[in-house]
């Protein structure tokens, strides 16, 4: 497997090794002590899988300590545009986005630390998103930010008046209105 390491402190890509023959293919979505041998600390609780159509954007979502979550994204059918935004204050990178292209066929893995909220659009005509938590679910913890804030400008590469957001979606907070617990650790 190759790391790859993105400008935000902790946010990293994983291209994983996959073994193709006539019967198809195979590869290892996660190995905890792989992950381990390249200095990732990652232990995850919980999976979750969401199925979408074209044009659907979900997020920017996240979870306020203590229920903050580590998450590896991974796409098992179609296409997605997915986005982590920094929030950990006294980051170099906070406030600022990182996007990248996953999909079915590359099977690249995107690791979201905690403190990033995370979000994705859909670029096929329906995308199955699979994705690892190491930390459970909390409704009285869950936060969010509006994927439409003019302040982030994330192209979310879906033709314009062909978004589909859910109302709980839009009616988040700009991310200059939120207040999040995460402080950056060098």
């Amino acid at each position: 497997m190759k790391i790859i390491e993105t400008e935000f402190p902790g946010l990293l890509i994983i291209e994983p090794d996959i073994f193709n023959d006539a019967r198809g293919y195979f590869f290892e979505s996660y190995n905890k002590s792989k992950y381990s041998s390249h200095g990732i600390q990652f232990d995850p609780v919980q999976d979750n899988e969401s199925s979408s159509s074209a044009g659907v954007i979900r997020g920017l979502h996240y979870q306020d300590k203590p229920f903050a979550q580590t998450k590896l994204i991974r796409v098992t059918e179609g296409m997605i545009f997915d986005v982590a935004l920094d929030l950990r204050e006294g980051a170099p990178t906070f406030g600022k986005w990182y996007g990248l292209i996953i999909d079915a066929e590359r099977k690249l893995q995107f690791l979201i630390p905690r403190g990033f909220a995370h979000g994705f659009s859909v670029l096929s005509e329906r995308a199955v998103v699979l994705y690892k938590c190491d930390n459970r679910y909390s409704v009285d913890h869950e936060r969010g930010i509006n994927v439409m804030d003019p302040f982030l400008n994330i192209n979310w590469m879906v033709p314009e008046g062909k978004e589909i957001i859910s109302p709980k979606d839009l009616k988040q907070p700009f991310l200059s209105n939120i207040k999040t617990n995460f402080i950056f650790e060098k």
